[in-house]
């Protein structure tokens, strides 16, 4: 396999609109690994968490010779001035729980990205912000990083920001399923019954949509140049 670029992200939906048309690799299905190959990329989705994003890496490196590791899907803003909806490269990743700082091969964006262990709330993405100086959190971009650290592989993170600043919506952690799943199903039962939640929920599909769309756009023009730094 020729292509030198793995695109991790956490769930299918985060990558379905860059591999339409492709086959994910059976095998792997049932370990709860979605990964793919195009022409010049391998594309996984392993789940939410560090070790669903370890799972994902030694993937796509068993199949192809990486040199770029990029993290990509939905993160949550921290601050007022990154909306939802919008698109950001990051400069530097943080893992909260052990303090460790990573920087990415884009040294010209200034957006700092935290990476947590759970869904932050508005509360914890206050802390975050003042903390670090954190302007987006997720769940898994720390982990990729340190293991493109620890393998010697370029580090980029590009994330789609789904939720804003002061936007919480507190059922969403309680439906994580098998292999860092999202159950949307269950997600989408839970909703109905409770009609005080159909505008944030609506609001939540609604940015994340925007976000992925531009994400996806994104990713192409990466995939498709040949200066990766």
């Amino acid at each position: 396999m020729s292509a030198s670029i793995a695109i991790i992200a956490a769930l299918p939906r985060e990558i379905a609109s860059l591999v339409r048309g492709t086959r994910p690799d059976a095998a792997l299905l049932s370990s709860g690994i979605h990964l793919y190959r195009l022409p010049k990329a391998i594309v996984v989705a392993a789940g939410m968490g560090p070790s669903r994003a370890s799972s994902a890496v030694e993937a796509a490196r068993a199949v192809a010779d990486i040199t770029t590791l990029i993290s990509v899907g939905l993160a949550g803003s921290c601050v007022a001035s990154l909306a939802a909806g919008e698109v950001a490269e990051i400069a530097t990743v943080i893992n909260t729980n052990t303090g460790e700082r990573f920087a990415t091969i884009d040294s010209a964006q200034s957006y700092i990205l935290a990476t947590t262990e759970t869904i932050a709330s508005v509360h914890e993405k206050m802390r975050l912000a003042a903390t670090y100086g954190a302007s987006l959190v997720d769940m898994e971009a720390a982990t990729v990083a340190r293991l493109a650290t620890a393998h010697g592989l370029r580090f980029r993170a590009i994330k789609g920001v789904s939720d804003a600043h002061d936007f919480e919506l507190a059922s969403l952690s309680r439906f994580a399923g098998k292999h860092g799943s999202f159950r949307t199903g269950a997600f989408a039962l839970h909703t109905a019954l409770r009609p005080h939640t159909w505008a944030k929920a609506a609001k939540l599909g609604s940015d994340s949509n925007r976000a992925l769309e531009r994400l996806h756009s994104r990713l192409l023009e990466v995939i498709g140049s040949e200066d990766l730094s």
